[in-house]
C-alpha cells in the first residue's frame, strides 16, 4: 500500500506534471504506477524522465541496462523494479530466464556483460566507491570510458526508483517477482 497519495489519471496529477504523464503515456502505453507516484513532485518527475532519456541514448545496449538495473534492484531489494525489469528484460531486452536470475546474483553469462555487472554490484554495495583495479577490469572487459560513466549514470538512475518504490510503498503494477525469491 503506497504511503502516499498515487494520481487515479493524469487529469489527477498536479498541472506541471500531465504533459510529462501525457509523454509517458504516448511511450509505453501506460503509465505505470511508478510515474504516477513520482508526478506528485513534477519537478522529480522531470529530472527522473531527463535522466532516463539522456542515458538512453548512451551507448550501452538495452540487455545492459536491463542487466544492470536488475542487478541494482536485487541488492537495493526493490520489488517493483524487480518486477517492472523483470518484463522489460524478458519482453524488450529478449533475455532468458537464466541470464536475469544470473544479472540479479550479481554476474551475466556473457563474458563482456559479467564484467558490467560485476561492477555494479560493486558500485551499490561500496556507496559509488571504486577501486582502479574495478575501472579497469570493466575498460578490460571491453567498455570504453563514455560506457563506464554510463554504467555509473545507470546505477543512480535504478537506485533513485529503487528508493522512490521503497520509502512511497508504490504498488506494483507488473508481474510480481520478489528480491528475496532470488
Amino acid at each position: 500500500m503506497s504511503r502516499i497519495e498515487i494520481p487515479v489519471s493524469i487529469d489527477a496529477a498536479p498541472a506541471a506534471a500531465r504533459p510529462l504523464l501525457e509523454g509517458v503515456k504516448k511511450a509505453l502505453g501506460s503509465v505505470p504506477n511508478l510515474f504516477r507516484i513520482t508526478a506528485n513532485s513534477p519537478a522529480a518527475l522531470e529530472g527522473y524522465l531527463a535522466l532516463s532519456s539522456a542515458v538512453a541514448k548512451g551507448t550501452l545496449t538495452p540487455q545492459t541496462r536491463e542487466r544492470i538495473a536488475l542487478a541494482v534492484a536485487q541488492i537495493n531489494g526493490c520489488d517493483y523494479c524487480l518486477a517492472a525489469h523483470t518484463y522489460l528484460a524478458r519482453n524488450v531486452a529478449k533475455l532468458g530466464d537464466a541470464e536475469i536470475s544470473a544479472n540479479r546474483a550479481g554476474g551475466s553469462s556473457d563474458p563482456k556483460a559479467d564484467a558490467a555487472v560485476r561492477f555494479v554490484t560493486k558500485l551499490v554495495h561500496e556507496r559509488g566507491r571504486a577501486s582502479d583495479a574495478d575501472v579497469a577490469a570493466v575498460k578490460q572487459a571491453g567498455y570504453t570510458e563514455a560506457e563506464v560513466v554510463e554504467i555509473v549514470a545507470h546505477v543512480a538512475l535504478n537506485t533513485l526508483t529503487n528508493y522512490l518504490n521503497e520509502a512511497l510503498g508504490t504498488p506494483i503494477d507488473f508481474p510480481a517477482v520478489s528480491a528475496s525469491a532470488a
